[in-house]
């Protein structure tokens, strides 16, 4: 049988993952990732990985479920294994805080993280003015180390990897085209929901840091990594300057120091900016398109907004099985 001509479109952590779950589960397809910027250059190498799902308002809550146990069980196995170094994959572990109380103070990813509690009087004590907190361990997943790795593992899985700018799925001559581009899926396929949300952080020489604090917010965070600290943020939207901005680093490090006064004393390595590609829900579903003269699947996995890292390798899979479908049908349309 000929194989299936698949190509992935975008090689932020949402094109990789996709690339590699198809490339290693099926060997009947060649997959080939095309994309204008690989890391360090992409959205996803500014990204904390902090392993911290959202709830998306418009997707079934078992399908959201799905995402972020098969995510979680992908990481955790990396995490796990003689890989971890490499990939930039550790388990940590930190709480979420709030000023006011949640209305959900048990919220739907809580099933998934390690060791979910809600935090204690005198652990509350220790943040001024902040009344309720979760405390829980997750996994931080580097991008740095992450996508190399994985772009690594597409290509052992037999994956081709090209670098080339797509501005219009006519230029795509492949029986499978997926569409993982982010914030480009507004010019390649007309996606007028999709939206930036800007994102500047700081790296910072931290050793003495050992568990992260997130606000509740999601303004303020400080992460502990295998190399540095990533603080932060900003969520900006429609805000499409990439370059760093002196006034919003000056904030970032004053809401963090009021958290932990330490950092205070903390080299400031870098900064860094992102453009989180965001919609009201990601966009994950299959469509069919004519192109010169052909009808082709057309699939869509993007839209993650500052989830990509959490939820990547659970759309993926998700993916992985509109593939199957679409393989299947091609099969049996050459039996015809």
């Amino acid at each position: 049988m000929k194989q299936v001509r698949v190509v992935v479109v975008g090689a932020g952590v949402i094109g990789l993952s996709t690339a590699v779950c198809i490339a290693e589960a099926l060997p009947m397809c060649s997959v080939t990732l095309v994309a204008e910027k690989f890391g360090p250059d992409t959205t996803s190498d500014v990204a904390a990985g902090i392993i911290f799902p959202t709830e998306f308002p418009d997707i079934p809550l078992e399908r959201q479920k799905r995402w972020i146990k098969d995510s979680f069980d992908h990481l955790l196995a990396i995490a796990h294994s003689e890989d971890a170094p490499d990939a930039g994959v550790m388990l940590t572990s930190g709480c979420q805080i709030f000023k006011e109380v949640p209305a959900n103070q048990k919220p739907l990813w809580s099933d998934y993280v390690m060791g979910f509690r809600f935090m204690t009087e005198a652990e509350l004590k220790n943040f001024q003015g902040y009344k309720f907190g979760q405390a829980f361990t997750t996994l931080k997943c580097e991008c740095s180390s992450y996508l190399p790795w994985m772009e690594n593992r597409l290509r052992k899985a037999g994956g081709i990897v090209e670098c080339r700018k797509i501005n219009n799925l006519e230029e795509l001559n492949y029986d499978i085209i997926i569409n993982c581009s982010g914030l480009g899926s507004k010019m390649l396929v007309g996606d007028d929901e999709i939206y930036p949300v800007r994102g500047q952080v700081l790296k910072v020489e931290a050793p003495w840091l050992k568990t992260f604090i997130r606000c509740g917010d999601g303004w303020t965070y400080i992460f502990p990594g295998i190399h540095s600290a990533t603080v932060g943020g900003t969520r900006q939207q429609n805000d499409w300057r990439l370059e760093a901005d002196q006034d919003d680093a000056k904030k970032i490090l004053e809401r963090c120091s009021e958290l932990v006064p330490s950092l205070k004393r903390a080299k400031v390595i870098s900064q860094q900016t992102g453009l989180r590609p965001s919609r009201r829900n990601p966009r994950v579903e299959r469509e069919t398109v004519e192109l010169q003269g052909r009808r082709v699947p057309v699939i869509h996995n993007y839209g993650h907004g500052g989830w990509g890292v959490t939820i990547a390798w659970g759309t993926s899979v998700d993916v992985l099985g509109m593939v199957r479908q679409c393989v299947s049908e091609i099969q049996l349309q050459a039996k015809l």
